[in-house]
């Protein structure tokens, strides 16, 4: 099996020249097979693919075979009924599994995938919130259980990635102005996290991670704002593939103004958007118009115990009470993010998170608003991954760090 610990085209050669260059052969078939995954390939297949010839390619896939990176099938109908007994190959997912961990103050939700990107597991646990000691423990106990439920002992993990909200400190490894957790900023959770796996570990911010997510989802090229909208609210940007970070801190949206007075207050960890237009803002906006207005749909919905998900049923019911609170969110919504579409103009603007539950009835609502305050006009579209888009960036972040220390970089190439 090849673990993490494996390292593919170890050995000698020849000279140095003539391992590298097996090295470089064998990863090349590898990143073909990985391309194709999960479908599997032909050894002509793989001929075609890389340009290196049979016997090569041949011998690549032995050694991938016996190190466990490979699976070999049988042939497949049209090459039996041509009487060519050609082997497949495809990648063995389970040779370099990894983990994405998303935690946030009332939620953690861990991820497994195989090496082709295959969720093994999804594990979710929620509570009323939780000190910083408190969510490192649940963190154990939900990386525990998902291991358990994909199959996949700790020490077989190869690379694991972690999201937070607030801005990531690439010296230090922690979170800054991280919400409602106290003593987060001092919890070195890349060194919990490997404790618990004894693999590469990473931390990056959730809007990130999920903005590669979303942008892995619709392929292609171009400028892509994704917004992660939820308790929290803040935003990725991806540039032809390539996530922009700024010195740090780009797509925190949630820290713009809404009104001429707001300034952000070091001591606050929510911005003064988070605070008009977070879910529980959302929330709140509901349940003053159900109590404003007593024979509302709201009201008939819960009134004092109105949630998110409440106001927006009302509206899609065409309540105009719901709907009022709707057009409010998507105005303010609207009219902070106007400056960054004329800045960035995007592709698209895509968004995720917990209040993309909403539907069409909140992203017309906001296109009808961005149309009066842009000029060229983006596609605005509410991700397929939903809550799911921070976890999955989170896979994939991981996935391509076991593939970034397995295959060979464009330097080794032009060398050969």
């Amino acid at each position: 099996m090849a673990g993490k610990g494996s390292d593919m085209g170890k050995g000698t050669v020849g000279g140095g020249g003539t391992t590298m260059l097996r090295r470089i052969n064998v990863a090349s078939v590898l990143d073909a097979v990985r391309r194709s995954a999960p479908a599997p390939l032909r050894v002509a297949e793989l001929v075609e693919r890389t340009g290196l010839a049979r016997p090569t390619v041949a011998q690549a896939v032995d050694e991938l075979l016996d190190a466990g990176w490979l699976q070999q099938h049988g042939p497949d109908s049209a090459d039996r009924s041509l009487g060519r007994p050609a082997i497949r190959v495809s990648l063995r997912g389970r040779a370099a599994p990894v983990l994405g961990l998303d935690v946030g103050p009332h939620r953690v939700t861990v991820g497994v995938s195989d090496l082709a990107g295959r969720k093994l597991s999804l594990v979710r646990r929620s509570g009323p919130g939780w000190t910083a000691q408190e969510l490192l423990g649940v963190i154990g106990e939900v990386i525990k259980e998902a291991l358990a439920e994909a199959d996949v002992p700790a020490e077989d993990v190869a690379a694991a990635v972690a999201a937070s909200p607030g801005i990531v400190d690439e010296h230090t490894g922690r979170v800054q102005l991280v919400p409602s957790v106290p003593g987060w900023s001092a919890v070195d959770l890349i060194k919990h996290v490997r404790g618990l796996l004894d693999c590469p570990v990473m931390l990056d911010n959730d809007a990130n991670l999920a903005a590669l997510a979303i942008a892995a989802a619709r392929g292609g090229t171009g400028t892509l704002l994704a917004v992660q909208w939820g308790e929290r609210l803040g935003a990725g940007i991806v540039i032809d593939g390539r996530l922009h970070r700024g010195t740090g801190a780009a797509g925190e949206i949630g820290f713009i103004a809404t009104d001429t007075d707001d300034v952000i207050n070091p001591d606050d960890s929510r911005g003064p958007l988070e605070r008009a237009v977070g879910s529980e803002a959302i929330a709140a906006l509901g349940r003053q118009a159900a109590l404003d207005n007593p024979n509302s749909r709201l009201a008939e919905l819960g009134g004092e115990q109105l949630d998110t998900a409440d106001v927006f049923a009302a509206a899609a019911e065409r309540d105009p009470v719901a709907q009022a609170v709707v057009q409010q969110v998507a105005r303010t919504f609207a009219r902070a993010l106007a400056p960054s579409v004329l800045v960035l103009d995007p592709t698209a603007v895509v968004i995720g998170g917990g209040v993309a539950r909403a539907g069409a009835v909140l992203l017309d609502a906001i296109a009808d608003q961005l149309r009066l305050l842009t000029l060229n006009h983006p596609k605005l579209e509410l991700s397929a991954l939903a809550e799911d888009a921070v976890v999955t960036g989170a896979m994939r972040m991981a996935l391509d760090e076991v593939w970034q220390r397995k295959l060979p970089t464009p330097a080794m190439t032009s060398t050969t």
